[in-house]
């Protein structure tokens, strides 16, 4: 919180001592200096004020995120540690086991269109912070992107990771306190908006995130079929590149601008599972590993690979109203 108040202090210090000169300048019997240095020294209060504001505004949508803490205590069976380990693979890994498995330490803010800040993946293995958490403080940061102290984890609020089943996040958490300690602890905070990422998100300017849910959500049974594709689509972020109808990504928006999915109809199963599995498509076509996550996709079984292909081969060949 300290640390976030040091920009609006600045832009409100900036505007004061512009506000002094501008006042001196005022009184000055030299007319250039009168109204030329005034005009100036007020126009730049006017702009480090209005900074200094909406600085301030974006503080206090920091802390404006809140969900409550499920009071939860997971039951690590053989099942759900399973389980868990495929999600991690085929999912959490894209982001949190860049430079070992689940170990963290990437910053996302690298590979933001624009340069808002510092946003460290959190190390999940026991020698980063969740050692300390409780299971319902980890399931509230994987469904409503909060830590364990109440702090807003931005850019998990923007994945889709909270649509995961109350059963699947259980199953994460089962496999991450399973998990070897690994690599170094997580950055504290991890998350840290520059002037330009506070001033956004006090604008009004931040791409939208997912709002809280405290419901429950339930998968359908696993199998290779339209329902299951749709859910595993439901928290993959697919949809963040290749459009919100995966008709295609879209000019403007916050991930790299996909093609649209309804092409995977030209393809057979095994082709699909095969592009996904190796980075190659059908026509020979190699997909950019930093663009699209396919290494971490294809970790996916048959079965699961079968359920996208499924869903994606019953997608509309136009979007809905078109």
């Amino acid at each position: 919180m300290t640390l976030n108040l040091l920009w609006p202090a600045i832009f409100i210090g900036l505007a004061a001592v512009l506000t002094y000169l501008c006042a001196r300048a005022a009184r000055s019997k030299r007319r250039f200096l009168k109204w030329g240095g005034a005009g100036l020294a007020g126009l730049g209060a006017a702009a480090f004020a209005l900074l200094g504001l909406v600085a301030l505004m974006g503080v206090d949508r920091l802390q404006a995120r809140r969900a409550p803490v499920p009071n939860l205590k997971v039951v690590a069976t053989p099942e759900r540690v399973h389980r868990g380990q495929a999600i991690a693979s085929a999912f959490c890994g894209a982001c949190h086991s860049s430079t070992g498995t689940l170990t963290g330490g990437r910053n996302l803010g690298e590979h933001l269109p624009m340069p808002l800040g510092r946003f460290i993946t959190a190390n999940l293995t026991p020698a980063g912070q969740l050692n300390r958490w409780s299971d319902g403080e980890i399931f509230r940061a994987i469904r409503n992107g909060i830590d364990a102290d109440g702090r807003w984890l931005m850019i998990m609020s923007l994945t889709n990771a909270g649509r995961l089943s109350d059963a699947d996040i259980q199953a994460l958490i089962a496999y991450i306190r399973s998990a070897p300690a690994a690599g170094e602890p997580t950055p504290d905070p991890p998350d840290r908006l520059n002037p330009l990422g506070l001033i956004m998100l006090g604008a009004g300017l931040f791409p939208d995130v997912k709002p809280v849910f405290t419901g429950a959500i339930t998968a359908p049974p696993k199998a290779a079929t339209v329902e299951y594709g749709e859910y595993i689509l439901s928290y993959h972020d697919c949809r963040s590149c290749h459009g919100a109808n995966l008709m295609g990504g879209v000019t403007g928006q916050f991930g790299p601008i996909g093609p649209g999915l309804t092409l995977v109809k030209e393809w057979k199963r095994d082709e699909f599972i095969t592009t996904l599995r190796t980075g190659i498509d059908p026509t020979g076509h190699h997909i950019d590993s930093n663009r699209m996550p396919w290494r971490a996709i294809g970790k996916m079984d048959d079965e699961e690979l079968g359920a996208i292909y499924e869903y994606l081969t019953h997608l509309p060949d136009v979007p809905d109203g078109t």
